[in-house]
């Protein structure tokens, strides 16, 4: 999993920051449903609070999405990842999504802004939910990267959350099933749900 952040912040992210704590809650309340399947569930905790394009090449949390992704593959070999990602969350899963051994993103309330590249999700799948009344990320954006990566995903799926904003405090049982169930479908474990 993968938590939300800021467009620039260079202070370190705490357990005290909101955008991981959100992270954190909705992975306690996910995780027994996916361990049930037999999927391990981690959360990287980024280095960084901001995508800090301007600073850095590659942005902040992608270095540190790469480390996670090899510290899995350390830890369980060559098996498929699924990336779950809240707002810059759900950009950092899409940045990073080239890596060998992810399947899928799920996107929660993306931070996906027009020009995104999406080469990244070539052959893999993708599924975007997002409310339309979020005032900090955009739906309409999220909506139209999914219509652009129809060109080289294999899957794509983007689910309309309705008026529902961005913190994901709003239909919480939608939210958490659509991680889960878009989760275990891209690991191939659908009927393990």
């Amino acid at each position: 999993m993968l938590h939300g952040g800021k467009a620039d912040g260079v202070g370190d992210v705490t357990d005290r920051s909101a955008s991981w704590r959100r992270s954190r809650w909705m992975m306690d309340h996910v995780a027994g449903r996916l361990t049930a399947a037999g999927v391990s569930v981690w959360l990287l905790r980024y280095g960084r609070q901001g995508w800090n394009a301007l600073g850095a090449d590659p942005p902040s949390p992608v270095p540190d999405a790469r480390w996670a992704l090899d510290r899995v593959r350390d830890e369980h070999g060559d098996l498929p990842v699924v990336l779950l990602g809240h707002s810059m969350g759900g950009r950092t899963a899409v940045a990073v999504a080239d890596d060998a051994n992810v399947s899928g993103v799920v996107a929660l309330a993306p931070w996906l802004p027009a020009g995104e590249p999406d080469t990244t999700l070539a052959g893999k799948a993708l599924a975007v939910a997002h409310g339309r009344s979020d005032r900090i990320t955009s739906y309409r954006q999220s909506r139209a990267f999914c219509h652009q990566a129809q060109r080289v995903a294999a899957s794509v799926e983007f689910h309309d959350m309705g008026r529902v904003g961005h913190y994901m405090f709003r239909r919480v049982p939608a939210w958490n099933g659509f991680a889960v169930t878009r989760s275990l479908a891209q690991l191939g474990a659908h009927d393990l749900a």
